[in-house]
């Protein structure tokens, strides 16, 4: 299925970049990489430390976390 390259209602993912657009990457200028891994790392670290704002994007979603295993298709 194809969705659309932005998607949150489907895609958690985009919550997540979005917290990180609208904080640690709001209105800086990065000097090189090494400082671009800096910020993503730190903001990334913040946001782990914080469950609450993963899972509200989670939630948006309407997608189930528990896992239910499958079975193999058997060879016929």
């Amino acid at each position: 299925m194809h969705l659309p390259s932005y998607t949150p209602h489907l895609n958690p993912v985009e919550g997540i970049w979005s917290l990180l657009r609208r904080g640690p990457l709001a209105n800086t200028a990065l000097s090189d990489d090494d400082h671009l891994e800096r910020i993503l790392r730190r903001g990334l670290r913040h946001i782990q430390l914080r469950p609450h704002l993963t899972d509200g994007h989670l939630t948006e979603t309407g997608l189930d976390l528990s896992h239910h295993p499958t079975t193999p298709q058997q060879a016929q």
